[in-house]
């Protein structure tokens, strides 16, 4: 059958002040009707460049296809100008870009965004428009959509955005929707609304996908056929299970073992594909990927293989054919009694901390952070946002605390009030038995040395315009009165320990990639020795490979340093991997903390086990059983009354629409705030 979108040997340049850049190169796919494409990849790899150039937006980019057809639907899309492209788009495909925020316009309502598709591409009246945009928001289950018609981009929570952003895009029934990422920044609950409203939405309007995705997680349960890329290139297409079941090219083999699972055994490294995707403007000869192969050959650094049949599948690999007798040979099986004492030693040394009569190096008691809302002229009266609320919990010297919980829970402002970057309201806050809240200025300096923070976005964190050896350096020179030298050798030495080469001192910011800028943020926050760091979402944007990197360091820095973490982030795989016990925070509060083969294994609280059955499973013959919460999560500046799950919580009474359930004991160092726990 002939396919709904044909892409044949497609090669895109850039213009570039050097000249030509090729950022695409000889890539082909096809897409059936009513079919689900995944295409996968690192950041880099030319997965977005290939979705513009099929929407023809790179034009508005300095972009060009220099080779190569795109037909849909027997159409080519290549030899359009831009108007009779235009046409096309939104009506017959349509694209959800990863940042919703970005996409919308902020300066005019969600309800006329929609409509205006409507109008463009329907000969339809404004009133009919209105009703079908209506129907639209309800349809991807925006409540009251009526009144979300009149609100802007901010006023909507990220899944709402996200949400809007799918029924324009399906405002006038596209036959090919491309999805870029469209659940990257979104919690794992959200995250699976969205991708189960996919779904949905394909079986109903017989609509065909384009998936863009790093998460291979997503790409087992969404997927019919999965395309990986690296480089510009296409390395290897399948059908889902044949993928998971036998992946042909080193790549995809390097992808899938580097995927965090809750199968994966803690304590044990986690597997990494050593190096980094290579610059378009400086390919290796050959094989793009064999700087990084475990099996390359002198054929592979010379010859570059073409994208050939093997058992039912594409792959372009010269030794494809004897794959599987080499990843078995290279990855090895962990013994079943070498990971079952694995996991018995994590479970204990959770249960140690969890038990420890030690006094802790970090006690949080009834702390709470309270934002007023600043009212209009003639309104009376005081409103908070409640960010924290009465949170208390404890972490011992060495422990490694995990943090989850959806965005808007209070995780990330919690964790800036431990540091003091922000204020508490009121409650208490000890470290090494000192009162941080009562502490001066003096004090806090000596303080701050052993209390350092990695933070989610690591560009956004440092200054641009600085040398990394400055970055890294400044905790020397602000405390230590380090210049010149003596600086220079001690921030040499800790880009040592963090697999920073020395001689990048004097490099800028934006000449690393994500994985490097990271560890440059870790190396400034390990640089002092400290005691104490917290890792806000330290590892979330980045690709599954350079994750496993990022986790293994710091790994080794808690094991060589004796560090102690509070781990923020919502992978919950990573935290499982990571964390020796773990809070799960709701709307400001704490409502289940436990030993993390304890919470996995046995939640207690409806919350928790709603996220964990959220959480997306890389192989395809196991569908994880999600049953998704209703509803958004209520604003913290107007909590329900009792229990503040119960307006979401299939379990609750009247008992918890009136009365608060108290953080209480239930087993060894697992506690739960539910009248009726799980």
């Amino acid at each position: 059958m002939k396919p709904l979108l044909d892409i044949q040997q497609l090669s895109v340049d850039f213009q570039t002040a050097n000249g030509s850049l090729n950022a695409i190169n000889q890539v082909s796919l096809q897409i059936g009707a009513g079919e689900i494409v995944c295409l996968v990849g690192e950041s880099g790899s030319g997965k977005t460049i290939t979705s513009l150039s099929i929407m023809r937006l790179i034009n508005y980019d300095n972009g060009f296809i220099s080779h190569g057809d795109i037909q849909l639907d027997g159409q080519s899309l290549v030899g359009l100008s831009q108007k009779e492209i235009s046409d096309l788009r939104g009506k017959k495909i349509a694209m959800i870009f990863q940042e919703p925020m970005t996409a919308l316009d902020p300066i005019f309502s969600i309800g006329s965004q929609i409509t205006e598709v409507i109008l463009r591409h329907e000969k339809t009246s404004k009133p009919k428009a209105r009703e079908k945009a209506i129907s639209l928001l309800r349809r991807v289950g925006i409540p009251e959509p009526e009144i979300r018609m009149k609100q802007y981009p901010y006023e909507l929570s990220g899944g709402m955005r996200q949400r809007a952003m799918i029924a324009m895009a399906l405002a006038c029934g596209p036959e090919l929707l491309i999805a870029d990422e469209p659940t990257t920044a979104l919690d794992v609950t959200i995250q699976a609304q969205i991708l189960s409203l996919l779904r949905e939405l394909k079986d109903e309007l017989n609509m065909s996908i384009l998936l863009i995705t790093h998460d291979l997680g997503i790409a087992a349960e969404m997927a019919d056929r999965v395309v990986v890329m690296y480089a510009g290139k296409v390395v290897e297409q399948a059908t889902t299970q044949q993928l998971f079941d036998y992946p042909a090219h080193p790549y995809t083999q390097g992808l899938l073992h580097s995927i965090v699972t809750l199968d994966n055994v803690r304590g044990l490294k986690l597997y990494t594909i050593k190096g980094s995707i290579p610059s378009l403007s400086d390919l290796p000869s050959g094989c793009r990927f064999h700087p990084r192969c475990p099996y390359a050959t002198e054929k592979c650094l010379s010859e570059d293989p073409p994208l050939q049949q093997l058992h039912g599948r594409e792959v372009a690999c010269w030794n494809a054919e004897r794959i599987d007798h080499l990843a078995a040979e290279f990855f090895g099986d962990t013994a079943e009694e070498s990971a079952v004492s694995f996991t018995n030693s994590a479970a204990n040394r959770a249960l140690s901390f969890a038990q420890s009569t030690e006094q802790p190096l970090l006690e949080v008691t009834n702390v709470k952070k309270y934002f007023p809302i600043h009212k209009g002229l003639f309104q009376r009266g005081k409103s908070f946002i409640r960010a924290v609320d009465d949170v208390s919990f404890d972490i011992h010297r060495g422990e490694t605390f995990g943090l989850v919980g959806e965005s808007g829970c209070g995780k990330s402002t919690l964790g800036r009030v431990l540091l003091q970057l922000e204020k508490a309201t009121t409650g208490r806050i000890r470290f090494e038995g000192r009162d941080l809240l009562q502490a001066g200025t003096k004090d806090w300096k000596e303080t701050r040395r052993d209390m350092q923070v990695v933070f989610q976005d690591p560009y956004g964190s440092i200054n641009p315009r600085w040398k990394v050896g400055d970055i890294i350096g400044e905790p020397f020179w602000v405390h230590e009165s380090l210049r010149g030298a003596a600086k220079r050798e001690k921030v040499e030495a800790v880009m040592d320990l963090v697999g920073l080469n020395p001689s990048w001192y004097d490099r800028l910011p934006h000449e690393f990639s994500g994985g490097q800028r990271q560890r440059i943020g870790i190396a400034r926050a390990i640089a002092l020795n400290p005691k104490f760091i917290l890792a806000d979402e330290a590892v979330s944007a980045l690709d599954v490979s350079v994750q496993s990197q990022v986790v293994n360091l710091m790994q080794d820095l808690q094991q060589r340093m004796n560090l102690t973490y509070l781990f923020i982030a919502h992978g919950l795989n990573i935290v499982r991997y990571i964390s020796d016990r773990i809070g799960v925070m709701y709307l400001g509060k704490l409502v289940e903390i436990a030993p993390t083969e304890e919470l996995f294994k046995h939640p207690a609280h409806h919350y928790t086990s709603a996220l964990l059955s959220a959480i997306p499973v890389p192989d395809p013959r196991r569908k994880r059983t999600f049953v998704p919460l209703e509803g958004e999560m209520p604003s913290p500046a107007r909590p329900p009354s009792g229990c503040r799950f119960h307006t979401r919580c299939p379990a609750a009474t009247a008992l918890c629409k009136e009365v608060v359930p108290e953080l209480a004991q239930i087993g060894p160092g697992h506690y739960t705030a539910c009248h009726y726990p799980l």
